[in-house]
């Protein structure tokens, strides 16, 4: 039986997490959950799963928490907190369903304490992927993607070796806004944007699909994940959503998942790799699927993506100080403080009034990121 921490537990990856542990209780046990602020989310799931440690990262949430329980349960509080919990022996595999760079430090606790990690968030990755891939082949911590799109990647790649590559399609669906003209994204409202077609995701994580900001996360972290070159890794439209990534090889064979859309099914395959558990999920009639499409991405249209190439061919501190722009853009279009169109704006705008610096250790990185949120933060179109 793995002994599992769910980092996120209250968001949708970490309820998901939590559904496939409840339906597999002989193969998984919940040993730690964490939650930024909701607390009545993690009262709840400690009086069904008994974890052996909680961490509530936000100070003034932990403060109400208030539990009388009858069995002993260690709380720790803060991102201190976090970064230590994760440490904890009995723990034998990470779930990181933390959106945002706030993963960025419990995921080095995490591998320097050579754990297995199922990696949710993209974010970190994009920070500091060459330094973190260093540091969990020092370390001997596997990290297991969970990303659809990763997911597929590497089930796809399996035994193969790097060198045997030829390319990698990475498939996106589109978003809420791929139907929608360009001239009419000026008064798109926010209630449009965070209408996704196919899947059910927090707030940031819908916001970029629409921009597809995301396919440009996803497109850095299969760089440091898989070591691929950028021009090796082509984005692919595909609406339905049925195959989630393609993997060419040398000798012009194409392998591709497919599976419905939903994230338990990668979920599970993270937690239990390297066996395929059963699941009564529901899989794809082939039947009843006429055809599906592909199309190339409008980087006229779509920038965010346009700007993540760019990002990934210069390396060094741009992934970083990309994605620091677009947190905090995004974050200020959920809270209408600026519109749609400003958040790639802002993010083109930042990149380019920073110096990058080539080869970056992690204070590099921080300042970096640091750098980029008060620069954006000052942005309003």
């Amino acid at each position: 039986m793995k002994r599992i921490a769910v980092l996120g537990s209250s968001g949708s990856i970490g309820q998901s997490t939590l559904s496939v542990i409840r339906s597999l209780p002989d193969k998984f046990k919940v040993e730690a959950l964490s939650v930024n602020s909701d607390i009545y989310s993690l009262r709840k799931q400690i009086e069904e799963f008994k974890p052996r440690f909680v961490c509530v990262r936000d100070k003034n949430a932990y403060s109400k928490l208030g539990l009388g329980l009858s069995y002993p349960l260690k709380v720790f509080c803060g991102e201190e907190g976090l970064s230590e919990m994760v440490k904890e022996s009995r723990i034998d595999l990470v779930m990181f369903a933390i959106t945002g760079s706030a993963a960025l430090n419990p995921l080095l606790s995490a591998i320097k304490s050579g754990k297995d990690i199922a990696l949710a968030n993209k974010e970190a990755l994009v920070m500091a992927g060459p330094l973190l891939m260093r540091l969990a082949k020092r370390y001997k911590a596997d990290i297991l993607p969970v990303d659809s799109e990763q997911s597929a990647i590497w089930q796809s790649i399996g035994s193969f070796r790097q060198t045997d590559i030829r390319r990698v399609y990475l498939t996106a669906s589109g978003g809420s806004l791929r139907n929608l003209p360009a001239s009419q994204f000026k008064r798109v409202s926010l209630e449009k944007v965070l209408r996704h077609p196919r899947w059910k995701m927090g707030k940031k994580i819908t916001v970029d699909s629409a921009t597809l900001m995301n396919k440009g996360l996803e497109l850095l972290e299969a760089m440091f994940l898989f070591d691929l070159g950028s021009e090796k890794i082509k984005v692919l439209i595909h609406p339905e959503a049925l195959i989630h990534s393609m993997v060419e090889f040398n000798d012009g064979v194409i392998m591709a998942q497919l599976s419905a859309a939903d994230m338990r099914i990668p979920i599970q395959y993270a937690l239990s790799y390297p066996d395929r558990l059963f699941n009564k999920l529901p899989g794809i009639d082939f039947y009843r699927l006429h055809k599906m499409h592909f199309e190339k991405p409008d980087l006229k249209k779509f920038p965010c993506l346009a700007l993540a190439y760019q990002a990934a061919r210069g390396l060094g501190t741009l992934p970083a100080v990309l994605n620091a722009a677009n947190e905090v853009s995004v974050n200020n279009f959920l809270n209408k403080r600026i519109s749609f169109l400003a958040i790639p704006r802002i993010v083109e705008r930042v990149m380019r009034r920073h110096t990058n610096i080539a080869s970056p250790n992690l204070s590099d990185i921080m300042a970096a990121d640091s750098w980029a949120r008060v620069e954006a933060g000052c942005m309003r179109s």
